[in-house]
């Protein structure tokens, strides 16, 4: 199961989260249960990622939320692997 919950733009938290592509200041990209997922924004901070939820929690000044290809799947990365 997959859900965002954004509070005023400010903070997010996504769950069923299965990998972490990349993420910095500018924008974020995760593969999600429901497929690829890029947000966009300024000062953008990872705060917390869980393995064992599959949950992560983002903040700073979200601009956009833009899910890509549902079946596109990422090489596995670093924090892939922790989720698997």
């Amino acid at each position: 199961m997959h859900n965002i919950i954004m509070e005023n733009r400010k903070k997010m938290n996504i769950s069923g989260v299965t990998d972490v592509d990349n993420f910095g200041e500018k924008s974020v990209l995760v593969y999600t249960e429901a497929g690829e997922l890029l947000i966009g924004g300024r000062n953008l901070r990872v705060n917390a990622i869980s393995v064992e939820t599959g949950e992560m929690s983002i903040e700073g000044e979200i601009c956009s939320v833009v899910y890509g290809d549902k079946d596109k799947k990422s090489p596995l990365s670093m924090f892939g692997k922790l989720f698997k």
